[in-house]
Parts: C-alpha cells; structure tokens; sequence
C-alpha cells in the first residue's frame, strides 16, 4: 500500500502522539532502565534499585503537576511501579518486581484474544468510536476480518512478552529480564500502532476534498 509524503507524516505523528512524544518516551523506559542498571551494578540491597526507580518516576509526575500538564499517564505509572516495587521489598525477590506487569499483560492479551474471537474486537470499538463509525462496522465483513486480525496481532504482543520474560521470571534473570522488558515496549507497541492506523486510514478513507469519510461496501 503505497503512502504519500502527507499520510507519512500523519501516521508518524499519530504514532509520535501514541507514545507521548520524547517526554512520554522518557518516561516510560528510564525508571525501568535506572532499576536495571542500579541492579546490576549493586543487586543487594535490593531497596536501592527500587527506590531509584520508583523515585524518578515521582520527579516525572511532580513536574507533570507543577506544570499543569497532563499527568494521569505518568501518575499511573507511578502508582504501578510503587506496587511493583511494594511487591518485591515484601518478597525480597528482585525479580518480583515484574509480576504487576505480567498480569497486565496477561489481562490485556486475554482481552484483546477474546473479544476478537467473540467478534466484538476492541479494535474495532476503538477504531468504531474514533472514526465516528460506531458498532456499525460488524456489519461489513471486510472490516469485522480486518479488525479480528488487528485484534489478533495485539494478543499476540502481550502473549510474546510473556512467553518472553516468564522463562527469565523463573529463572530469577533480573538484569535481563528489566532489559527485555524495555526492549519489548515501546520498540513492539510502536509499529503495532501505525500499522493499526494505517489499517483504520484504509478501512476509512477520507475524500480529501469533501472531508467525507467512505464507510466502504460490505461484502
């Protein structure tokens, strides 16, 4: 499918925006990469790693606050990473750290797996509610497959980290378990994005001159 400079540029921005830009970015990898890198560097006392971490996701929101800027993301993350960090202090385990996040995905992946099995994708309710579409797209079979595969393909990215880091879990990795876990991030959620936009701009061209969107045919 062949893309013009102005589609790339807008799929960049959508997928830039996806992630928070290089603030967002920021903050997403870099408490997780500070726990890495301090738990390797000394893994015992265990607290270090995880104060360090946890304490520069609280610098992130207080500055969010102070700025008046959107913080609900970087609260949520804080929240997240304090009962992650909470868990492993209570075990004493490092790699404990993690399990919040292997619920997640385990949650997520199940989520997206059956709605799409049950054809109600949520990737099709996401993109139905954006594009103003409603639910009326289980009506056209091209977009019900469409989205039962986009629904599919984020299934499969939360099943992959966990198939991933539950190995390293259990075999107690904690450096290379914290280093897959941000390599398998943002670099997986990124092009999954803009490969779902670029779907939804097919499924719902939009005629550059009237601004109307082509629900398309059913077939």
């Amino acid at each position: 499918m062949g893309l013009d400079a102005d589609q790339s540029t807008s799929t960049g921005h959508v997928v830039w925006r996806a992630m928070g830009g290089w603030r967002g970015v920021v903050e997403s990898v870099l408490p997780g990469l500070v726990f890495v890198v301090v738990y390797t560097l000394r893994p015992e006392p265990l607290w270090i790693s995880l104060v360090s971490s946890v304490g520069l996701a609280a610098v992130f929101t207080a500055i969010r606050l102070i700025q008046r800027s959107p913080s609900s993301a970087a609260f949520g993350g804080l929240i997240a990473a304090g009962v992650a960090a909470a868990l492993a202090l209570w075990t004493g385990r490092g790699e404990d750290n993690f399990v919040p996040g292997f619920i997640t995905n385990t949650l997520y992946g199940s989520a997206y797996l059956i709605s799409a099995l049950i054809g109600w994708s949520l990737i099709g309710l996401i993109v139905g509610y954006l594009m103003g579409d409603g639910i009326a797209w289980r009506k056209d079979k091209r977009k019900r497959r469409t989205f039962f595969w986009l629904g599919i393909a984020w299934a499969g990215v939360f099943f992959a980290r966990l198939a991933v880091q539950l190995p390293l879990y259990f075999a107690g990795d904690v450096a290379l378990l914290g280093t897959l876990k941000i390599v398998m991030g943002l670099p997986l959620f990124a092009p999954l994005v803009a490969v779902t936009w670029l779907v939804a701009r097919a499924l719902y061209p939009k005629d550059r001159d009237s601004g109307v969107v082509d629900e398309g045919t059913s077939e």
